[in-house]
């Protein structure tokens, strides 16, 4: 087998690894690109592709990931991960394990640890490295890794998501909630609420930013004033999975991403709604809508209706 066909048969685990320590799909992208380029440079040829190929990959996602925390500490509004619709990493046997651990809210509990916290979770509880493996990649002992690890675990259980454990129920209930705000069906959209539903958006001041909602009430209000204008200007609900939980890409009349929709479910209710309007983080779905053009014909369309 060549090095390419090596690489290639683990570029999924190896972006896998990397988004979830960065939560980007660019960056992970990039970084796997990286890797790739120190492995092609390698005069020798490691013992353990694998092995090499993730140390390689979770150090450059870390030196990246400390980068980035610092951009982070300046967002405008609420910052959350770029939206991915599919994972290319597949274990059938952990599909859900693997499902959760991607999911927006998991995601935004990894922001709260240390760089070296994240990796090391990342390495240990998602994808079962050996705290032997762990150390060489991050360069601690066991001993410290094992700390970090217990720290990391702490912090995730702490706030650990739930979701409902019925796949197709989710996914069921997903479908009645973009049918309701498609018909602007406000009775039925309010039933299919948590009582203290929560929806808020990441526009990074590059879009129009949707302000933190709670409430079914409030929440049912909002979505129920913006969602019609929407469908008379010609946009579109295009249920999808978005990082791995049930969710939708909103596309403009031309086809063109305006923002994505992720669910949080459990319990048969929709807990949390969280929408991405950055453009800089949807460029990797397709062609991004205007989001402010997008928005002002919605509010005219409103206007003129009322």
């Amino acid at each position: 087998m060549t090095r390419t066909e090596e690489f290639e048969d683990l570029r999924p685990l190896l972006f896998a690894i990397a988004y979830r320590i960065l939560g980007s799909v660019t960056e992970a992208e990039d970084a796997v690109q990286e890797t790739w380029l120190r492995y092609e440079a390698s005069p020798t040829q490691p013992r353990s592709v694998k092995a090499f190929l993730s140390a390689t990959v979770t150090r450059i996602s870390i030196d990246v990931l400390r980068s980035a925390r610092r951009r982070r500490e300046v967002y405008v509004g609420p910052w959350f991960p770029e939206p991915l619709l599919t994972d290319p990493y597949e274990d059938p046997a952990r599909a859900a394990e693997l499902a959760d651990s991607v999911s927006m809210a998991a995601l935004l509990l990894l922001e709260r640890l240390t760089p070296l916290e994240r990796a090391v979770f990342v390495l240990r509880e998602v994808f079962g490295f050996g705290f032997p493996e762990i150390a060489s990649v991050v360069g601690r002992s066991e001993g410290a890794c094992r700390q970090l690890a217990v720290r990391a675990r702490q912090h995730m259980d702490a706030g650990r998501p739930r979701f409902d454990a019925d796949r197709r129920e989710r996914e069921q209930l997903a479908g009645r909630f973009f049918d309701a705000i498609s018909e602007g069906d406000i009775d039925g959209l309010r039933e299919l609420l948590a009582a203290d539903v929560e929806m808020t958006g990441d526009g990074g001041g590059k879009a129009p930013q949707w302000k933190h909602v709670a409430g079914a009430v409030n929440v049912t209000s909002v979505l129920g004033a913006m969602m019609p204008p929407f469908a008379r200007i010609g946009a579109v609900i295009e249920p999808q999975d978005v990082n791995g939980q049930p969710g939708a890409i909103l596309r403009d009349r031309d086809g063109k991403v305006f923002c994505s929709l992720s669910l949080d479910i459990l319990d048969g209710r929709i807990q949390t709604i969280r929408s991405v309007l950055n453009p800089d983080k949807l460029g990797h779905l397709g062609p991004v809508a205007d989001g402010w053009a997008v928005m002002h014909e919605a509010i005219q369309a409103r206007r003129l209706a009322d």
